[in-house]
C-alpha cells in the first residue's frame, strides 16, 4: 500500500492522470457540438462528464489543455457562442465517437471527418448528431478554469434547455438501457459496456428525490 502527499511527492501531471482516469472509470461519455460565431462547427467526446444538478438541469464536463497548454477548440468555440449539444451516443456509434476525437485542424468539421449528418436542435443554434438517440441542447452557464498550464481543466457548467431522445428509449420514465447500450470511458483506449449489472436496493431515505417526485 502507498500513500502520496502530492506537494511532497510531486508525482507527474502525466502519472496523475493515468491514476485517474485508471481508477476512476468507468466513465459516461459527453459527445459534444459547438459551433465558432463564423459558423464553423466542432464535435468531439469528453469522458469528465456527468450531471451536476437536476433542477435546474445543469450538465458538466471537462476539456483539459493539451500538452502544450492548448484550449479545445470546444473551450474556444464556447467562448464566441454560448450553446452546445451534448449527446449520449451508445455502442452503436462508438466508431464515430472515437473519429471525431482526431486531432484536426481548427475549422476542420468532425461531422464530415466521421460521415455524421447534422440536423437542428431545439432551442439553441448549434446541430445534433442526426442519429444519436439522445442529445441535450445547452446554454453555457460558466466555465471554471483551473490554470494555464497542460493538462489543466476548463470545467463546463451546461444548462440543458431542450431535449432529444428516441421514442423507442424512453417510455416517459424509464430509459431501455438495452436499447440504449450505454458505454463508459476506460483508460488507454479501453472501453466498458453496462451490460452486466446488478441491483442493491436503496434504503427509502437515500434518494435525492421524494416519493412523489419519483412518480411512486
Amino acid at each position: 500500500m502507498s500513500d502520496y502527499l502530492l506537494e511532497e511527492h510531486g508525482l507527474s501531471p502525466g502519472k496523475i492522470y493515468r491514476l485517474l482516469s485508471g481508477s476512476i472509470c468507468p466513465r459516461p461519455i459527453a459527445w459534444v457540438s459547438t459551433r465558432d460565431a463564423a459558423g464553423n462547427t466542432n464535435l468531439a467526446p469528453f469522458s469528465f462528464f456527468n450531471v451536476v444538478s437536476v433542477n435546474p438541469p445543469v450538465l458538466g464536463f471537462s476539456p483539459l489543455l493539451d500538452g502544450d497548454a492548448n484550449p479545445k477548440d470546444t473551450i474556444r468555440n464556447l467562448g464566441e457562442v454560448g450553446e452546445c449539444v451534448v449527446h449520449i451516443s451508445g455502442e452503436g456509434l462508438v466508431e464515430e465517437m472515437n473519429a471525431t476525437s482526431a486531432g484536426l485542424e481548427h475549422g476542420d468539421d468532425e461531422f464530415a471527418h466521421a460521415g455524421l449528418e447534422k440536423v437542428a436542435m431545439a432551442g439553441v443554434s448549434v446541430p445534433r448528431v442526426a442519429s444519436a438517440p439522445v442529445a441535450f441542447g445547452c446554454r453555457l452557464r460558466e466555465i471554471i478554469r483551473f490554470g494555464d498550464q497542460p493538462l489543466a481543466g476548463n470545467l463546463v457548467l451546461a444548462e440543458v434547455v431542450s431535449i432529444h431522445v428516441d421514442d423507442a428509449l424512453w417510455d416517459g420514465r424509464h430509459v431501455d438501457a438495452e436499447a440504449l447500450r450505454p458505454i463508459g470511458r476506460m483508460a488507454g483506449n479501453d472501453y466498458a459496456r453496462c451490460s452486466d449489472l446488478f441491483e442493491v436496493e436503496r434504503p427509502a431515505s437515500g434518494s435525492a428525490m421524494s416519493r412523489q417526485q419519483r412518480g411512486g
